[in-house]
């Protein structure tokens, strides 16, 4: 299970883009909950808006995206979403994931320092996949 930046790394190259890859490699079986389509589509906003990207590239990345995560998209209980909120310093967008970690019984990858710090048991660093 992945959270919207490691989709990012992985479409925008930078960084953390072996990273992603390398994950993707080792585990091509990413999940996400729905939310991730309009983190990434703001993400790609922004690049559209500094002109680093086209807006038909944009629209290849978010269907590319897309069809990698066909299947694997999934909604959450805003109950369970809330609690992890009350119980945390973090958004409830990124709580969204935890919670879907937990559901599925999996890991979250992701870069998100706060996401690692807040959610040891349930988060872990990219760099560690």
């Amino acid at each position: 299970m992945v959270d919207t930046n490691i989709v990012a790394y992985l479409y925008l190259p930078g960084d953390c883009t072996k990273q992603a890859e390398a994950l993707l490699e080792a585990d091509p079986e990413w999940a996400a909950p729905v939310l991730w389509r309009n983190e990434f589509r703001n993400i790609l906003a922004g690049y559209i808006r500094r002109k680093a990207i086209t807006l038909d590239q944009a629209c290849t990345l978010q269907d590319e995206a897309e069809s990698l995560l066909a299947g694997a998209e999934f909604e959450v209980e805003s109950s369970a979403v809330l609690e992890l909120v009350r119980d945390s310093h973090c958004s409830a967008y990124d709580c969204e994931f935890i919670a879907l970690a937990i559901k599925l019984g999996t890991k979250l990858f992701t870069a998100d320092k706060k996401l690692l710090q807040e959610f040891p048991t349930h988060a872990v660093a990219l760099s560690a996949g």
